[in-house]
């Protein structure tokens, strides 16, 4: 790697870890616990930037699978979702390098948030199909990893993204596709 390129993946770890830092500030200014769950009709009547939005200001907790696995949301917009994660000796597979679930598990966060992102109040959704390809292994010597998704598509039921793994020298480590499922939430009941 050349110097430029060294000091240019130095200054985006850097802005990297500002933006989590000042994430985590934020959220610590409201009252909801850094990690945690909530009840749905604590969602209800949101839409997926809202929600998010909830989140970033500490009125919602983050999910509790971002604490166990070293990762948090950093940006949410309408069709895109941004978390960055910490590869670490824990998620190492025996062969000694990350295990590929840690990055299918970013994968899936950020291209099924990218399509909650996109959808108004009053709908989720779920993970029908997710395909990753991982093409350079990561250890704990990569300092950061950010999982970008986008959507392709997002329709009155379902909808697809695509993202991508990579560090903040532009290494490309995996990348995915998603099938999502959407539908009413609160879901309707049927009436007899």
């Amino acid at each position: 790697m050349t110097e430029s390129l060294k000091m240019d993946a130095a200054a985006v770890l850097a802005q990297w870890e500002a933006e989590e830092a000042a994430i985590r500030a934020r959220h610590a200014m409201g009252t909801a616990p850094t990690f945690g769950t909530f009840p749905p009709s604590d969602a209800a009547g949101l839409t997926g930037v809202e929600l998010f939005q909830a989140m970033f200001d500490g009125k919602l907790p983050f999910p509790p699978m971002g604490e166990t696995l070293g990762f948090i949301g950093i940006e949410f917009t309408p069709g895109r979702a941004v978390f960055q994660g910490r590869p670490a000796l824990p998620y190492y597979n025996p062969l000694g390098s990350v295990h590929g679930g840690w990055f299918a598990t970013l994968l899936d966060s950020c291209v099924g948030c990218a399509i909650h992102a996109s959808l108004p109040a009053g709908k989720s959704y779920t993970t029908l199909e997710l395909k990753v390809n991982m093409v350079k292994a990561l250890t704990k010597d990569v300092p950061l990893v950010r999982a970008e998704g986008t959507t392709v598509h997002v329709g009155r039921q379902v909808g697809t993204a695509e993202g991508r793994l990579y560090g903040p020298d532009g290494t490309l480590y995996a990348h995915a596709s998603t099938t999502c499922l959407i539908f009413d939430f609160p879901p309707k009941r049927d009436r007899q």
